[in-house]
């Protein structure tokens, strides 16, 4: 047996050891993502195998947290692909108007960047004071660091050109507060969003949620996986809720396909009507 096989082998045990110790199922993500990221994960901490580090994840939990955040992917900006934005002001929030109350669920938020992108869009639109924002992920340091509101000031103008693009109503410095090399986002938009734990492998549903917001998420996960989360946040709209993934995802071909119609296929922006 080569080597390459063999720590195949071994990674496929270490997502199972995972999953029967502290109940975190990998086992259904991308092979060759998995395969990648364990592999860095052992180069980073000096273990010569992957059989070697087995042990210690398993008794040791801090250890498991350590190795779970190479699972993780949280690259993120504010007002990435501005023009989803865009779609989302000029063809989703018109057809929410008219509800009194909206529940937005973005599922795999990672450090927050997006979730306030969209309270900053609600805002503009007028509809924050109506609106709640639960803001998910299993990473609980990237949600840590979300709570915060806290980003690099270096980032900023990536944020305001793409901002700027999104259909922008007002400035995008009215929004932050800049001090010691640090931008902290308004208290007023914080205020809107709920973080909270959540794995989309082993948990459950987000009742009556009025738009599902999960990008660039679905691509880290095999087809039976990602068939099983889309089942999850159908389940979580209510009729006539908007479903919007990455731009290098899709719910075609998929078993919930025949239970959308397509807003804009650019964006993958969806609308559930059955």
């Amino acid at each position: 047996m080569n080597q390459d096989a063999l720590q195949r082998i071994e990674v496929d045990l270490l997502l199972e050891a995972i999953f029967q110790v502290y109940g975190y199922d990998f086992r259904e993500y991308s092979k060759a993502s998995m395969d990648r990221r364990v592999r860095q994960f052992i180069a980073a901490e000096g273990y010569r195998t992957i059989g070697e580090l087995i042990p210690g994840v398993l008794h040791d939990k801090s250890l498991f947290f350590e190795l779970a955040k190479y699972f993780s992917v949280s690259v993120t900006a504010m007002f990435r692909d501005p023009f989803v934005y865009r779609v989302i002001r000029e063809k989703v929030l018109p057809r929410l108007r008219s509800h009194p109350f909206f529940k937005f669920w973005h599922a795999g938020c990672a450090t927050g960047e997006e979730v306030y992108s969209m309270a900053i869009l609600l805002f503009e639109e007028g509809l924050l004071d109506r609106s709640t924002l639960y803001a998910t992920d299993f990473n609980q340091g990237a949600l840590d660091k979300a709570r915060k509101g806290i980003y690099p000031l270096a980032r900023i103008s990536e944020y305001t050109r793409n901002y700027q693009h999104s259909g922008s109503k007002s400035s995008f410095s009215e929004y932050y507060h800049a001090m010691y090399g640090a931008a902290t986002l308004r208290d007023d938009l914080k205020a809107r969003i709920t973080f909270a734990g959540h794995n989309l492998v082993t948990d459950s549903v987000f009742g009556d949620t009025h738009m599902v917001f999960s990008r660039n998420v679905l691509i880290y996960f095999s087809k039976k996986l990602k068939d099983r989360v889309l089942n999850l946040f159908t389940d979580s709209l209510v009729h006539g809720g908007f479903l919007c993934l990455g731009t290098a995802e899709s719910i075609e071909f998929s078993d919930v396909a025949a239970q959308y119609e397509v807003i804009d296929s650019d964006a993958r922006i969806y609308r559930k009507v059955t």
